[in-house]
């Protein structure tokens, strides 16, 4: 992997970049879909290649237990399983086993958390975790080395180092103790890889929840290592504006001549917070999920297309838009097909709200390359 600073803003600290990847180049700051098993939610991926998504996020956790990384790697590894020809990152699966057990932010803060599944994980030790398939309920163990490898038989362009995802309410002293954890597994990751790095490259992931002074030590501690660029993870904080503040100081610490990823994000008002603090990547499953629940992006704004005062107005979700929902349909023929609950309301949707994160994403860069922004 090669990544080029094609331009720095001089009014932020937002960036142009270029990032050269076995299967194709990612331009950035760019949106990163994610594709949960191997698929965008009602999108197949001959789609989403025609949609022009440079980089897709696949995550491990769901592809380990079915079909198992064995059949994948099998098949000649995940680009060919999935038929994508560009570029994919994958994660260690980390994540979904932590946040099976702990449930989100918004359920602490509710103080439901996860109580169904506090049984998935049976175990978490030096070694790694022990967790429950939710599929068969038989138990697995991941560990820095089988995330490693794992990720190595689905062979995707950028891959993730496991990593522990502790609660948002949680001590500080234990949150230090998951963090010096979570180091040792990140360099256990980084140890396997370099043993067969199969063209592949693998970005640190920096934690320390909303702890300035832990984010600080964690960036020092894999800054230090050969990782080929920077992933932001853990707890993010409670709201917007409280990790807005936690990246606005985290980034500057961060080497610039490498790229960086912030893990989970990318809804609109976010992007536009955070791109001119200097991230490159952002993934989310928000845009796709959103045109499932019948949310259509626009420039002007959302529409709420099940709304009734779309079923008469036969013009498109955006006039100018280029996408193949807005150049073929109307927005009565959404709302009707909404409300019939017809499935190709959810793929015609999806299309739409993904072909304009791409072409937001275009148009950002360019007003990046004007320092306007």
């Amino acid at each position: 992997m090669q990544f080029e600073i094609i331009h720095q803003s001089k009014r932020s600290r937002a960036r142009v970049g270029k990032i050269t990847t076995p299967h194709g180049v990612i331009h950035t700051p760019n949106f990163v879909a994610v594709g949960t098993n191997g698929t965008l939610k009602a999108l197949d991926n001959q789609t989403v290649n025609s949609i022009g998504l440079e980089l897709m996020f696949c995550n491990t956790y769901h592809l380990l237990l079915q079909p198992g990384t064995k059949v994948i790697k099998d098949a000649g590894g995940l680009h060919n399983f999935i038929q994508r020809d560009m570029p994919i990152i994958t994660d260690s699966g980390g994540f979904q086993v932590f946040s099976l057990a702990y449930g989100s932010v918004a359920s602490e803060l509710k103080s439901q958390g996860t109580k169904s599944n506090k049984n998935s994980v049976v175990k978490i030790s030096e070694e790694g975790v022990l967790f429950q398939s939710y599929i068969n309920g038989s138990k697995v163990l991941l560990t820095p080395e089988s995330s490693i490898q794992a990720q190595k038989d689905l062979g995707a362009d950028i891959i993730i180092p496991f990593d522990e995802l502790p609660p948002y309410h949680i001590d500080k002293k234990a949150l230090e103790r998951s963090l010096d954890r979570t180091h040792r597994w990140e360099k256990r990751s980084l140890d396997t890889h370099i043993k067969n790095p199969q063209g592949q490259a693998i970005y640190s992931v920096i934690h320390g929840g909303i702890h300035d002074d832990l984010r600080a030590k964690s960036c020092k501690y894999l800054t230090n290592l050969p990782f080929d660029g920077y992933a932001i993870g853990g707890s993010m904080g409670k709201n917007k504006q409280e990790m807005h503040t936690m990246l606005a100081n985290l980034l500057p610490q961060i080497p610039p001549e490498k790229p960086n990823h912030l893990l989970g994000i990318a809804d609109l008002d976010s992007l536009k917070a955070n791109i001119p603090l200097g991230i490159d990547t952002f993934d989310s499953s928000y845009p796709t999920r959103a045109a499932r629940h019948g949310t259509l992006f626009t420039k002007r704004g959302d529409i709420k297309i099940r709304s009734g005062k779309y079923s008469s107005i036969h013009k498109p979700i955006e006039e100018k838009c280029r996408c193949a929902t807005c150049q073929l349909y109307t927005l009565s023929y959404l709302n009707h097909l909404f409300k019939a609950k017809e499935m190709t309301a959810l793929v015609l949707a999806s299309i739409h709200n993904l072909h304009f994160m791409v072409n937001h994403m275009k148009e950002t860069r360019n007003e990046i390359l004007m320092n306007n922004i």
